[in-house]
């Protein structure tokens, strides 16, 4: 069916001037009719039939019910606010309270309880059961099929009905379909002003991503607004629900998980110890916490909530009316307790005073008119489907077209209305509302499939952002870039922009990687100092400086870590350590060493943590091990990886998914320095065989990971004699076949010929070359072997050996992506562009960015 057009305000009003009474479905639509009436009269004109009964002064009965109920029973809240939805959705569907019993399913203690005290509470809906409108009235009904029974039976026996829609069909207008929820909170924020807040209404789901983003944007912007935050949304409500659940949570709580509840009470922490737990930290404010966390059982409600008032200077008196209220104030603070508080605040909506002045926030499902000349309508996805109760006494077919009348004439409030959606949202596609598909004729799965125009993103126009002040002076070029920083840089320009910001906290895996690197220099300079010591002295060492990451029932698996990983890199320093430095000038280290510092002894040997930085290649970094002449060495404490891996997270057309360019980058400053020379550089992932160490038959070459440079082109490879020997240790048939043809006859077949870039197995067996390889193999070897399947078996071994090796154009390749990277970071930096949030691979990794906060969902450029 088409989308019916409803009427106009003014239409409705002149179809209902003339009666004594009108009765609308919502209150929005009433105050409309109301404000149209242009002649004296005596009492309510246009109404609801709640308001009709109750007065204006309409309370939420299920909120009133749960408190009356709650204070003379012992049952689970819970199951009160279960039973007492029940019984007042069944009366609203059936129009009797005691219609619930002929449901024996949903009949029990606690349901005749509810209706038993619901017979004396004068609750709106009793009224409506009470009232009824004096037949001498004339009487107009607005939308008789909006109202449910119960709304109905206050009726009187004769009155006319006024439809909300007229015969034609609604002409809707476009769909705007934007980039990202940001773009289309800008969109709103560009149209709105001071000066025509009261003008304008925000159509949305009310506890979905868009009302938080337009309450943050309306505030930033200074545009008054109203229907949005709750009781429950107050940040010292929230804070102070958090502190008392705080009383209960474990020894390993961080730092972290109490921000937003520091941050209320007006304490910055430092970032250095967000990871940190909270018993740990040696701060002031951290005191304070764990002292309240330490006492909470001694406290009643009242004294904790003015505990915490007290601490953050604020006066609470509402949320304290609202302990009373539940019997709360006076009781001690329970586990219990507080998971029944955070349910009631969760379930119901604590009415709050509110300013009734600018830009309305209308709730997409609790709304089905909006009485502003402009209107937004914002996203406009399943989210604004109503979910039709699933309980016998509703008939859901009826309901549902009571939802769809709704939905339609929401969707033509206001004089000027605008549909602003999107077609995608966190990479998924977005569906639109589930009533659109009733209503439209047309096929679509998106919004961009129906009548739409689409919005590219573009600056802001109306200078809402960070100040600016000209500092008169040139951003600094930066010349050179480690390895974590390409890598963040590459997975998101906009990560890494942040990152050198913000200050990091101390992250548990970085501070036990920086103490096993510590103890692998300073192993390597002082072997006797450690020969002389005492493992566990060792490990309490280095638990001292990560016990503040974690609670003292994992000090023993934490114990037994560290201490495999001692033995494990001084079982290999001893048996694959460096044997002389004499190929190394001295340099200068970078940094302290934890157990230099701790013995007071010197780590001076070139071969460790030696720092390069290289301004003519762009790279620096700290090579951990120089083991041999032209053989490097990195400790690692993660999981192993196989050398292809390693290759692969160096791809730069297009980058990988996880980027990890420490191996190219440190053989491409080293080949500098050991021209012409192939190159080895090694992963050490010494907790890798843990497992293997506490069975007893731990192998370290299995810990072991080493890829190659080999300063040829990869073309130049396949046709040497390196090349050769290795189809001579491959497959049967290959070194069968390779044998017979020998290498001068190898060598020429590959002469004229160029490997493909592909490394996938079938395009290289689809490939030009794999056709001229086989016949040129074919042809050169004798009827004994088997020439097309020895071919195969070579074409796989050489792909395998570039899969696992740098060449020299590989790097050369890799030297001119950092110069455009350094290129590129330059230009942003100097202010000439944006940090786009996705890199040259396109969108980031989310799990390799730090900042994920400060990255808005959908906002994909600049």
């Amino acid at each position: 069916m088409p989308i019916r057009e409803a009427k106009e305000v003014d239409s409705l009003y002149d179809e209902v001037r003339d009666h004594d009474l009108v009765v609308a479905p919502d209150a929005p639509l009433a105050s409309a009719i109301n404000r149209r009436l242009d002649r004296p009269h005596f009492g309510t004109f246009a109404t609801t039939p709640r308001r009709l009964a109750a007065g204006r002064r309409e309370q939420a009965e299920d909120r009133r019910a749960f408190l009356e109920l709650v204070g003379e029973t012992d049952r689970d809240w819970k199951e009160i606010a279960y039973a007492v939805g029940n019984v007042l959705q069944c009366w609203e569907h059936r129009g009797r309270l005691d219609a619930i019993f002929d449901y024996d399913a949903y009949v029990d203690d606690a349901t005749r309880e509810v209706v038993g005290v619901m017979r004396d509470l004068r609750t709106t809906s009793k009224r409506l059961t009470e009232y009824a409108i004096d037949d001498g009235r004339s009487v107009a009904v607005v939308g008789y099929d909006q109202l449910t029974a119960l709304e109905r039976s206050v009726l009187p026996e004769a009155f006319d009905r006024v439809d909300l829609f007229t015969d034609e069909a609604f002409e809707r207008p476009p769909f705007h379909v934007f980039e990202s929820a940001t773009d289309i909170v800008s969109a709103v924020l560009d149209a709105v002003s001071t000066r025509n807040a009261d003008r304008v209404a925000v159509v949305l789901d009310g506890g979905g991503r868009y009302s938080s983003l337009v309450e943050s944007a309306l505030e930033a912007a200074e545009v008054p607004f109203y229907g949005g935050p709750g009781f429950v949304d107050d940040p010292h409500h929230r804070a102070f629900v958090r502190l008392l659940r705080l009383g209960f949570r474990g020894s390993d709580t961080t730092v972290d998980d109490v921000r937003p509840l520091l941050a209320q009470l007006g304490v910055d922490v430092p970032a250095s110890d967000r990871e940190k737990r909270l018993a740990a930290v040696d701060d002031p404010d951290a005191e304070w916490l764990r002292t309240f966390r330490t006492g909470v059982e001694d406290l009643t409600f009242a004294e904790a909530l003015d505990a915490y008032a007290d601490r953050a200077g604020v006066g609470l008196a509402r949320f304290d009316e609202e302990l009373r209220a539940l019997g709360l104030a006076a009781q001690p603070v329970t586990e219990g307790a507080v998971d029944r508080l955070a349910y009631y605040l969760q379930t119901y909506e604590v009415p709050v005073d509110r300013d009734n002045e600018g830009v309305l926030l209308a709730d997409a499902k609790s709304s089905a008119y909006v009485d502003r000349p402009v209107v937004f309508h914002l996203g406009m996805g399943e989210e604004w489907t109503h979910s039709a109760p699933q309980r016998p006494w509703v008939d859901t077919e009826t309901q549902f077209d009571r939802d769809v009348g709704e939905f339609q004439r929401l969707i033509q409030s206001g004089d000027r209305r605008y549909y602003l959606v999107r077609d995608a949202a966190g990479g998924e596609p977005v569906t639109p509302c589930l009533y659109f598909g009733d209503l439209l004729d047309e096929a679509f799965d998106r919004f961009s499939d129906l009548d739409s125009v689409e919005h590219r993103r573009r600056p802001r126009s109306n200078g809402v952002g960070f100040d600016r002040q000209p500092l008169g002076v040139d951003a600094e070029t930066v010349d050179t870039v480690s390895q974590s920083a390409l890598n963040s840089y590459v997975n998101s320009p906009r990560d890494y922009f942040f990152g050198r910001l913000l200050d990091s906290p101390d992250r548990e895996r970085f501070v036990e990687g920086n103490l096993f690197h510590d103890f692998a220099e300073f192993y390597v300079n002082r072997p006797d100092v450690v020969a002389a010591t005492v493992v566990d002295d060792l490990v309490d060492a280095m638990l001292g400086e990560t016990r503040a990451f974690f609670s003292s029932s994992d000090e023993s698996l934490r114990r037994r870590k560290y201490r495999i990983g001692i033995e494990l890199i001084s079982e290999y320093l001893d048996d694959d350590g460096p044997e002389s430095d004499d190929f190394l000038t001295a340099t200068s280290g970078r940094g302290s060493n934890f157990f230099a510092d701790r013995f007071d002894e010197p780590v001076d040997s070139p071969l460790t943590e030696r720092w390069f930085e290289d301004r003519s290649l762009g790279v620096k970094g700290k090579i951990d091990l120089v083991r041999a002449p032209t053989h490097l060495l990195d400790y690692k404490s993660g999981r192993k990886k196989r050398p292809s891996q390693v290759v692969k997270g160096a791809a730069i057309d297009p980058p990988a998914e996880a980027p990890n360019f420490q191996a190219a980058l440190y053989l491409t400053h080293y080949r500098q320095l050991r021209p012409d020379e192939q190159l080895e550089f090694t992963f050490f992932h010494f907790l890798d065989p843990m497992d293997d160490v506490i069975a007893g038959d731990a192998d370290l070459d299995d810990a072991l990971t080493t890829v190659s440079y080999r300063p040829v082109t990869f073309d130049e490879y396949v046709g040497s004699r390196d090349a050769y020997e290795e189809l001579l240790d491959g497959y049967t048939d290959c070194r069968e076949t390779f044998e017979d043809l020998g290498y001068p006859a190898h060598e020429e077949v590959v002469a004229d010929l160029t490997f493909p870039e592909t490394t996938d197995r079938s395009e290289l067996r689809d490939s030009e070359f794999a056709e001229r390889f086989t016949a040129a193999v074919d042809a050169g070897t004798s009827g004994d072997v088997d020439a097309e399947k020895g071919a195969d078996q070579a074409i796989r071994a050489l792909n395998g050996v570039r899969r696992r090796t740098f060449f020299r154009d590989d790097l050369d390749a890799f030297e001119s992506f950092v110069d455009e990277r350094l290129d590129d970071l330059n230009r942003r930096r100097a202010g000439e562009e944006r940090f786009p949030v996705e890199g040259p691979g396109g969108e980031p990794n989310y799990r390799r960015v730090d900042n994920r906060d400060l990255l808005l969902a959908g906002e994909t450029d600049d």
